[in-house]
């Protein structure tokens, strides 16, 4: 087996755990053989919107096919 991370960034405007959880949601509707997610940073966006925006930037492990790069 051969995996593969990616950085991805989720973002809530009520939690750091619904953050964490957008970005799973999103790695798993588009990548296949997803099978951990480590949470690297935690954020809060304050300066461009109206409500505090919590952000989670996560690396995404997952199996790559045969043939994928």
């Amino acid at each position: 087996m051969v995996f593969k991370k990616i950085t991805l960034i989720g973002r809530s405007n009520e939690s750091f755990d619904a953050a964490v959880d957008d970005a799973i949601d999103r790695a798993e509707e588009t990548l296949a053989g997803v099978h951990w997610v480590e949470v690297d940073e935690l954020g809060v966006e304050i300066a461009s919107v109206d409500t505090r925006e919590y952000q989670a930037e996560v690396t995404v492990a997952f199996e790559l096919q045969q043939g994928e790069q």
